[in-house]
């Protein structure tokens, strides 16, 4: 069963961005605290704030004409639009951000949708920090986020298409990019706006937000060659996710053009996760040629090698290369040598991208491409030849 979950941004994501000044977070969420939409405080007195009923009795008309006066509508007359004006001038009357979206039938919400369940999403570091990118930019734009996970990808479906079809988001950011991927084919069939972390598989409908991931498996195999290193084993993540793909195909061309041949037995699954890497360092290990160095395409994954070289008395043996630089990965031991994907910033730039979107100043789908850069650290130091 698929969960969703208001995230309060302030408290769940940035420990180290300044609190909203209003009570329980009602800039945020006006939701959670309906009282500060009507009423504010000043010193021990409470004033009571000017309606559109008010504004409405005070320009001679209904409420429901003072809506459209705030939306813009066509249908009101200029003579009557200037009534509306002066009577909310005259009141210091202020449409809170809540009477706007609902005259506009807009949310300023949007859906962040994640396909695994919660401790797997939780356990990797790069979805903390890629939300944590992905809040920052929303916050600094006035909208929220609900999220959405589901442990498989016919929940993750469901439940997208059930916050869209309902009205609850503008638009939603995806996390996940497969090969066959029938959710991106029903957002661009339904017109629905949405915005893809990864590249979509050969739609050029979708808007999407990636790094050269076949750049950054070649430059993460290339290291490892330019260290001596001739048997290179790759701990992957499920192939039927393009990144998995896409990375593992950096290794492939990395390999084909350096003239080594491809061991299928040097190919293993760590499920992105740390026990998973673990369990594959071991399995590679227990070969009969097992390798010099490995090329994990996730630094969880990475992070359990070495924890797999510990265990069986080989650190520092075998040299291993990851992919993110997530904020620990300097304090493993040793330091891992990994590519750094700048995460928090495919977070962000993805949540600008379906803003601009909504708003109009993006017109038709846009893919961007962010760089990427090794950073060379203590795991890989191990050299042949």
């Amino acid at each position: 069963m698929h969960t969703v979950a208001q995230v309060n941004v302030h408290d769940h994501l940035y420990p180290l961005c300044k609190p909203p000044k209003t009570p329980f977070g009602a800039h945020i969420f006006p939701g959670l605290c309906k009282r500060f939409l009507y009423i504010k405080m000043q010193g021990p007195e409470v004033t009571l704030l000017t309606t559109i009923k008010d504004v409405a009795a005070a320009a001679g008309v209904a409420p429901s004409t003072v809506s459209r006066v705030l939306a813009g509508s066509s249908r009101i007359s200029p003579q009557t639009h200037e009534k509306v004006r002066a009577a909310m001038k005259e009141l210091k009357y202020h449409p809170n951000a809540n009477a706007r979206s609902l005259a506009k039938k807009a949310t300023h919400t949007i859906g962040l949708v994640m396909a695994r369940p919660v401790e797997q999403a939780f356990a990797n570091p790069f979805f903390p920090e890629v939300m944590r990118g992905i809040g920052s930019a929303l916050y600094a734009q006035g909208y929220n986020l609900i999220l959405s996970m589901a442990a498989t990808p016919a929940e993750e479906r469901t439940a997208c298409l059930r916050l869209l079809r309902h009205s609850r988001v503008d638009g939603v950011i995806l996390t996940t990019s497969r090969i066959k991927d029938r959710l991106i084919d029903d957002l661009i069939k339904e017109e629905y706006p949405f915005v893809l972390i990864g590249r979509a598989p050969d739609q050029l409908g979708a808007s999407w937000v990636n790094n050269d991931n076949v750049a950054v498996g070649a430059m993460a195999t290339e290291h490892l060659m330019s260290r001596g290193h001739r048997q290179i084993a790759i701990i992957n993540g499920p192939l039927d996710t393009l990144v998995s793909c896409d990375r593992r195909q950096g290794y492939v061309d990395a390999l084909t053009r350096a003239g080594l041949p491809l061991r299928p037995d040097l190919e293993v699954d760590g499920g992105f996760t740390k026990e998973g890497g673990t369990r594959a360092m071991h399995d590679l290990m227990g070969l009969p040629n097992p390798p010099t160095a490995v090329y994990c395409v996730d630094d969880a994954m990475a992070v359990g090698a070495l924890i797999a070289l510990k265990e069986r008395g080989k650190s520092g043996s075998v040299a291993i290369v990851g992919v993110n630089d997530d904020p620990l990965t300097a304090l493993t031991d040793p330091p891992l040598t990994t590519v750094r994907i700048p995460v928090f910033d495919l977070g962000a730039t993805a949540a600008n991208l379906l803003v601009e979107t909504l708003t109009g100043r993006v017109t038709g789908p846009r893919q961007i491409i962010l760089p990427s850069q090794l950073v060379v650290r203590e795991s890989s130091n191990w050299t042949l030849g």
